[in-house]
């Protein structure tokens, strides 16, 4: 069976593993498939690591491209993501459907967890400070290095978690609230590129036509992006 290696940041990770298995039946072709935050992966690949197909962040694909590590023709936009916020299951929903009852739950709450290298957690760190809130939530904070920010609601380690609603739906055990206000948000773009020096060029090209077509909108929709 064929081989094509893909990084992908963590937010395709829930639509990736259904998507991989019916590319899999229908092509023949096995997708050895690694996640891990934009930032950690773009550091990665500056690094020399070998990959066929890449899922980043618009900005970091670009940045890839911009360095001639990408074949910008390649390009595609996979899907938005908004940031949103959980609690552990059965907890009571706080308001956050504005600026106003936001700041207010996230003043209130125990302990916040965002994720230090994810575009959630770049995203939500600039979000406290513009809301001149930085230094108190950040004094309760735990801050998570990588993975799933929801994680620590399961753990009892924080009381919200904060990240891309389709990283928080990765982990059991928790319910999302809902997006942070669009008002205060710019959405992720999620986009995928074939690497220049990829040594299984035509395999990324079927699993990128694969990505960008139709039939996969539910799929994406339902891990919480919106293609």
């Amino acid at each position: 069976m064929d081989n094509v290696r893909m990084l992908s940041t963590l937010g395709l990770m829930g639509a990736m593993h259904s998507l991989s298995s019916t590319f899999e039946a229908n092509s023949g072709i096995h997708v050895d498939a690694d996640f891990a935050p934009t930032l950690a992966l773009l550091k990665r690949l500056r690094d020399g690591e070998a990959a066929d197909l890449v899922i980043l962040t618009r900005e970091g694909l670009d940045e890839m491209i911009g360095e001639g590590r990408v074949v910008a023709a390649s390009a595609a936009d996979l899907g938005r993501s908004f940031v949103g916020i959980a609690v552990r299951a059965g907890q009571a929903h706080p308001d956050i459907a504005n600026e106003a009852a936001l700041r207010q739950t996230l003043l209130a709450a125990r302990s916040v967890a965002y994720s230090r290298l994810g575009a959630s957690g770049v995203y939500f760190a600039q979000l406290i400070v513009r809301m001149g809130i930085a230094a108190e939530v950040n004094a309760k904070a735990t801050i998570v290095e990588q993975g799933f920010t929801a994680e620590r609601l399961v753990t009892g380690e924080a009381e919200l978690a904060v990240q891309q609603i389709s990283e928080l739906k990765q982990v059991g055990g928790i319910e999302v609230v809902g997006p942070i206000p669009r008002a205060l948000q710019t959405p992720a773009v999620f986009s995928a590129g074939r690497m220049a020096n990829a040594k299984h060029a035509d395999a990324a090209d079927r699993l990128l036509r694969h990505l960008t077509s139709p039939e996969v909108a539910p799929v994406l929709r339902q891990s919480g992006l919106e293609p």
